[in-house]
């Protein structure tokens, strides 16, 4: 498709030549420049997301807690809507408390390891150096799956963007072409169809 653009004949029209160059680039950048943008991008966001789940994996720490009671609102809600937890269930609150992997003692509200929590239970939690509660840490290979999407999502932006732009100077190409035909028409129009006009 068109390729008949670069062909010489007395019909083609310098501006079907700049589209086929148009096409030519767009096809270039779509089969080329797009999956080496993807691909540098996902390999910077990899790289920053491996450093930081590095960097996660030092400062956070799985320590053992011990329930010492539920919350009182987990008390309050387990004895007056027990069919609204059947609908919508959510992990019940607990009073735990844990110690920090510089020694010092904390005790604050996490949510339940195990429906029902009984006072004693142990479970573990996440916590940072201070005893602080934080989030499980990145793991690697989910931070090279969100790479690979950054990646990808790169790569069919570009290709979208060529692909409008293409578009946009296709279509400013069909305008002129269109001015073009209206002012030879209309330069042709008042002689066509007289004997003398010598058509």
């Amino acid at each position: 498709m068109g390729v008949w653009r670069w062909r010489r004949n007395p019909l083609r029209r310098p501006t079907d030549l700049f589209e086929a160059w148009v096409a030519f680039a767009a096809l270039v950048c779509v089969l080329l420049v797009a999956p080496a943008v993807g691909w540098a991008a996902g390999l910077r966001v990899d790289g920053t997301l491996q450093r930081a789940a590095r960097e996660q994996r030092q400062e956070r720490h799985l320590v053992p807690a011990v329930v010492v009671r539920p919350t009182p609102e987990a008390l309050l809600g387990a004895a007056t809507e027990p069919a609204a937890q059947r609908q919508a269930p959510q992990r019940t609150q607990i009073v735990a408390s844990w110690t920090a992997p510089d020694g010092s003692n904390h005790q604050g509200t996490v949510p339940a390891a195990e429906e029902p929590p009984h006072p004693g239970d142990r479970f573990r939690i996440w916590t940072d150096t201070h005893g602080r509660l934080v989030g499980q840490p990145l793991d690697p290979s989910s931070a090279s799956f969100h790479a690979g999407v950054a990646g990808l999502a790169a790569a069919l932006g570009i290709a979208v963007l060529v692909e409008t732009l293409r578009r946009l100077v296709v279509r400013r190409l069909m305008h002129r072409r269109y001015i073009r035909l209206d002012r030879a028409w209309a330069a042709a129009g008042p002689d066509w169809g007289r004997a003398d006009a010598g058509s």
